[in-house]
């Protein structure tokens, strides 16, 4: 007789874990916004002046990403090579893909207004993968892009069309812890021929074992409750530690001290009404007194990672404007540096 698999753990709509150690991320939630999260297969002709492809960066890991062209005008001399963004998706550790359609629609628009390649890591996914998995696949993905740029490997568009001089971080949420452990690491290294010319984290998933005030006064949103937040952490951090981890509090106790990381110029991205509002300027107040070099962008009236829900952006004039706000923010920083 076949055992019965037990539900131990599930976040609501999201996914389900079960007692032999599987998860099912089937989207369970309301069917409107099941569409978002509906893969986008990877198209090499251009569409709305956007083409993609799907690489394999490491084959011993199998480890991918989704790389985003936009269409040139003219043959690329050194006057016109692009920009790289290297995106690490949100998700709480625990789900999306860089090829669901709601990271698509940003992405694209991203490419074509800034005018640069993103290139978007398929992280490793918690609990299968706790971490910091997928914080060393963001890593080893910078380490490629080294690898390009020396010439020790290829891949025709970012060899032909992407500035390694130029190269940016950017990530939503957790992706956007990432994007600190990832700058970090990748200050500690000599990266030539590659240069890292800024960070952008956007609304990240920084927390503490205590409640800040935000999230206990903050309205919840489609993309982040306190249930999903707490869930998700307790699902993604190694056995035994809690919020105040490094990956999750980089400006807390346990992480190495700001003043001792070499970082790359940041945009700290903030929703004026994100749960995580409070922990965030907390990160971005350690990183002043550090003295790093770190500007600040805020959202007014916005929630967590709006600019993914492609039905306010679409359907609330507030939520695109601030969506197009947020992307000439990005471009700004990006041509500066």
């Amino acid at each position: 007789m076949v055992q019965e698999k037990k539900v131990v753990d599930e976040v609501s709509g999201w996914l389900t874990v079960y007692d032999d150690g599987s998860v099912d991320r089937t989207w369970t939630g309301p069917p409107e916004v099941k569409f978002m999260t509906e893969p986008v297969p990877p198209h090499e002709q251009f569409i709305d002046g956007v083409a993609t492809r799907d690489v394999t960066i490491d084959p011993s890991s199998n480890l991918r990403a989704r790389i985003y062209l936009p269409e040139e005008n003219q043959s690329p001399t050194l006057e016109t090579k692009l920009p790289i963004i290297l995106h690490f998706h949100g998700g709480g550790f625990c789900i999306s893909q860089p090829d669901w359609f709601m990271y698509y629609k940003v992405y694209t628009r991203l490419v074509k207004s800034v005018r640069a390649i993103v290139v978007s890591v398929y992280l490793r996914l918690a609990p299968e993968n706790k971490l910091p998995a997928a914080c060393d696949d963001g890593y080893a993905a910078l380490l490629w892009l080294k690898s390009l740029a020396k010439g020790e490997s290829n891949e025709p568009w970012l060899n032909t069309h992407g500035d390694f001089n130029r190269v940016f971080l950017i990530g939503d949420s957790s992706g956007a812890n990432i994007v600190h452990q990832v700058a970090a690491r990748g200050g500690s290294i000599d990266l030539n021929p590659l240069r890292l010319a800024g960070a952008i984290p956007i609304h990240p998933g920084f927390v503490r074992s205590q409640r800040s005030k935000s999230e206990l006064e903050q309205p919840e949103s489609p993309f982040l409750t306190l249930d999903m937040a707490d869930k998700f952490l307790a699902l993604a951090l190694p056995k035994g530690c809690t919020k105040d981890h490094p990956i999750t509090c980089p400006m807390g106790s346990a992480a190495p001290p700001m003043v001792t990381l070499n970082l790359p110029p940041m945009l700290l991205c903030v929703a004026e009404k994100d749960l995580l509002k409070d922990t965030e300027m907390e990160y971005y107040e350690s990183m002043k007194i550090a003295n790093k070099d770190v500007e600040l962008f805020i959202s007014p009236e916005m929630g967590h990672s709006f600019y993914l829900n492609k039905i306010a952006v679409d359907m609330d004039p507030v939520t695109g404007a601030k969506t197009s706000e947020l992307i000439d923010g990005i471009k700004e920083f990006i041509n500066k540096h």
